[in-house]
């Protein structure tokens, strides 16, 4: 068994630990960095374009950050915390592509409009008051609202032709909303560091287990998938980024921080329109309400994609249930994650979300004319030829215990991290990759706190990012500062 050590071992090659072996790379060219990741290539999960929506979830556009309480109160302030941490990948790619790190931005990241758009008299008078609210914040600023059905044609043709006139119906717009195709961001990251010395990525190598070493750190054994030859490497810090396998891992880890969580696996599906005559009508990431009892990640949007330089449509997604946890998973990850201190809040969990349960099963079965029915709802005169269903990723949604022992299910993200600050783990799906600057900072903050002080690692990240360590949320005049960078240097201007 061949032995190794390194200072830093993430796995998983996505989103997530692309983006923390940048950072750490930026901060100290010397650490020794080691990413192993499953499949054969970067970013094929989660991660990959056709497995997320790639909206660069900045809340312009997502009604579920905004929710609405029984006596009409609608809460901005998801909303704001997202934008500010979307604010953060959006400064952290301007140095990358400053720098010539990352490419022509146009490969990873195109300016779509976000816009929203609901119909009946209640959603429009949400979607007023919402906009009422984030309009007057400055993080906000230049949102357009509309009940004008002649406007909101203009914003988006496909959705409003064949639609009856006298509907009640509104939307908003934010011209400097983006697509982004976190694959190829991922890739290229990922293509520079291995370009880099003291960094090694070891594709098609699985994690068989993880154990706190005598010494400093962990020692981790991995597999490579097809030769079957194992190694060892010690590390002095280890980050679980690997999607839905993080919560396995984490509990091979058997820290007591781990204890308690669970995991509720969610599938999806998109329905795809590559028709460019029908694409080319459609120039918008459109999101709409969810339905009653569906996971945030359900809310239903009709979107503009660029993947690979090419143009496509998508509407959904569709959720469903199974048993992985990855796609390319096994249907025993669930059974194999349930464990003597997470049963209750699992259990518990399954009774107290009955219409999650019912909706999801519902999805399951769905048929492809109600498919095409619910996309009907967002573009009447749909045709079905134009439309083919597509897999998207899989999601794992966070269970939690809670102060009774009872679980609580999370539909955003959390770092898990050892008290000594030896590994970290992130669980948890949206906002995701959008928001995936704002959580490695996180960890880099838990687990290398002492670097930050005495290596000067504060000024370098606020040379990466020059609103790091203060609040674009407070700050109107910063926040104009680093946008007006930012949309310039990524070509994201209206």
């Amino acid at each position: 068994m061949t032995v190794k050590s390194v200072d830093v071992l993430l796995v998983g090659a996505g989103a997530m630990s692309s983006t923390l072996a940048m950072i750490l790379k930026q901060l100290d060219p010397n650490l020794k960095v080691c990413v192993v990741e499953r499949l054969k290539s970067v970013a094929k999960e989660s991660t990959d374009g056709w497995n997320n929506a790639g909206t660069g979830h900045a809340a312009y556009c997502e009604l579920n950050y905004t929710p609405e309480n029984d006596s009409g109160d609608v809460d901005i302030s998801k909303a704001l915390s997202i934008n500010a941490s979307f604010e953060l990948s959006l400064q952290f790619w301007t140095h990358l592509v400053k720098n010539q790190i990352l490419p022509n931005p146009s490969e990873f990241i195109n300016r779509t409009p976000h816009r929203s758009f609901v119909w009946g008299e209640k959603n429009v008078a949400f979607l007023r008051k919402r906009f009422e609210l984030m309009s007057n914040h400055h993080l906000f600023s230049g949102m357009e609202y509309s009940e004008n059905h002649e406007q909101i044609k203009e914003w988006m043709p496909l959705i409003m032709n064949g639609r009856n006139a006298d509907e009640p119906v509104a939307a908003t717009n934010m011209p400097r909303g983006s697509d982004v195709d976190f694959g190829s961001l991922a890739r290229h990251m990922m293509e520079h560091l291995q370009g880099q010395e003291n960094f090694e990525l070891l594709l098609n190598h699985n994690v068989e287990d993880l154990k706190k070493s005598s010494q400093d750190g962990w020692s981790v054994s991995v597999k490579d998938r097809d030769t079957g030859t194992e190694t060892r490497i010690r590390s002095k810090f280890v980050f679980l980024g690997a999607g839905g396998g993080a919560l396995p891992l984490l509990q091979k880890s058997g820290i007591p921080e781990s204890k308690g969580y669970g995991g509720f696996p969610v599938s999806g599906q998109w329905l795809v329109c590559e028709d460019k005559d029908v694409a080319e009508q459609h120039f918008a990431k459109v999101y709409g309400k969810a339905a009653i009892g569906a996971p945030p990640m359900s809310v239903p949007h009709l979107d503009t994609r660029v993947i690979d330089g090419k143009k496509a449509l998508l509407f959904g997604p569709f959720a469903g249930f199974t048993t992985k946890f990855l796609k390319k998973g096994s249907i025993m990850d669930l059974p194999a994650s349930i464990k003597g201190n997470n049963l209750k809040p699992i259990v518990s969990v399954g009774m107290n979300n009955m219409d999650l349960t019912r909706y999801l099963i519902s999805e399951v079965f769905q048929s492809n004319r109600s498919r095409m029915n619910s996309l009907r709802e967002y573009f009447p005169e749909a045709k079905d030829e134009n439309w083919s269903l597509a897999s998207a990723g899989q999601r794992v949604q966070i269970i939690k215990k809670d102060e009774n022992g009872r679980g609580t299910l999370e539909f955003g993200t959390e770092i898990v991290a050892s008290e000594d600050g030896t590994i970290a783990s992130l669980l948890g799906a949206s906002p995701g990759a959008s928001t995936a600057v704002q959580a490695m900072l996180d960890v880099v903050e838990k687990c290398f706190a002492d670097k930050l002080e005495s290596d000067g690692w504060k000024d370098k990240l606020k040379t990466m990012i020059p609103s790091y360590g203060e609040s674009l949320i407070e700050d109107v005049e910063l926040l104009k500062t680093v946008r007006k960078d930012t949309l310039k240097v990524l070509n994201l201007n209206p």
